[in-house]
């Protein structure tokens, strides 16, 4: 979205609100960082200079990297275009040090491993299961036909089964036909196949560990084939 007109700065104003805190700036200082490439006001179409206040916070950083670490004007646009690619400055205050790539931090949507050791839920008829869930009779049926739902010897749907209803009525509510969730399941086997024979090496891992990790692995390609989407 484009600044509105009244909240662009001329190169007048802008100077006079950065001269408060470096009073040696000058406008010919302003135009040589823009020749530079540091900072990239637009212009009207009489050639004036219009800055946002993203430009004047650009300058900001420009001006106290000069003054307060002594960076070169190279150094200066390595940080610049690191923070333009989103790496965050440590510290408080506009310049502390460089740009620099976070740890990877986790992902507050996944679940804590505890939460995915096996319990025992109740174990639902396929009536009980539709009323829970609201959802009908015919989307259990089909649910079990493609896999999805799977009841125990005794015809009962345990531990999940009422998670699984809700999120594929969900998908189904959404324009997905159940026969297409069916690689949600072949994928959670998969998984759970992995997950074993990790399990069964030398170390012998905690399978709730491993299985958070593959989805937080899951979670973290989902999210980035979302933000590829033209």
């Amino acid at each position: 979205m484009h600044p509105s007109r009244s909240s662009l700065l001329s190169i007048g104003t802008v100077l006079r609100r950065l001269q408060e805190d470096f009073p040696d700036l000058t406008l010919s200082k302003i135009r040589f960082l823009e020749t530079e490439g540091l900072i990239t006001p637009v212009r009207t179409a009489s050639g004036y200079r219009q800055f946002t206040a993203a430009d004047v916070d650009r300058l900001r950083f420009v001006l106290t990297a000069q003054r307060d670490r002594f960076w070169p004007l190279k150094v200066i646009r390595e940080a610049l275009d690191a923070k333009d690619r989103g790496l965050p400055i440590p510290g408080d205050t506009a310049v502390s040090g460089r740009p620099r790539v976070p740890a990877a931090s986790a992902d507050p949507d996944l679940p804590d491993s505890s939460a995915l050791r096996v319990c025992d839920g109740p174990r639902l008829t396929a009536a009980e299961l539709a009323e829970a869930e609201g959802a009908s009779a015919e989307l259990i049926g089909e649910l079990a036909n493609f896999g999805l739902l799977r009841p125990d010897r005794d015809g009962l749907f345990p531990g999940e089964s009422a998670r699984i209803t809700a999120a594929a009525a969900r998908l189904v509510a959404a324009g997905i036909e159940v026969r297409h969730l069916r690689p949600f399941r072949v994928a959670a086997e998969r998984e759970v196949g992995l997950i074993d024979y990790a399990a069964a090496t030398a170390g012998r891992p905690d399978p709730a560990e491993i299985a958070q990790a593959g989805l937080a692995l899951h979670t973290a390609l989902v999210k980035d084939e979302l933000a590829r989407r033209p």
